[in-house]
């Protein structure tokens, strides 16, 4: 399992353990953690699943895809650390991450 720390736009951290294998978005959802809406379910055809990624793991969790950099067109106040928490796949190396939301999900 994997800690990853989701904290919210006002503040609010939620520590989970996340089983690799699954994405960041699914072990927020699984965990009713609030700011991660994922109206599309995973498919990275929305960005109601942006975060920001902490800056000491933008190494580890990679580049967005090309699909992935479209949908993120759609989000509000995108920053260079921000990523569709579909997208990155929890994995061992993954333990620690820290994600962060932003104030609006579009």
């Amino acid at each position: 399992m994997a800690k990853i720390t989701y904290i919210e736009f006002a503040g609010a951290e939620h520590a989970i353990e996340v089983k690799p294998g699954l994405t960041v978005m699914e072990g927020a959802v699984k965990n009713n953690v609030p700011g991660i809406d994922a109206d599309c379910g995973g498919a990275c055809a929305c960005a109601t699943c942006h975060v920001y990624v902490d800056a000491a793991w933008a190494d580890k969790v990679g580049k967005p895809s090309a699909m992935e950099e479209s949908m993120l067109d759609f989000a509000e106040a995108v920053e260079p650390n921000s990523r569709l928490s579909c997208q990155i796949k929890v994995t061992d190396a993954l333990d620690g991450l820290i994600v962060r939301m932003p104030e609006n999900q579009h």
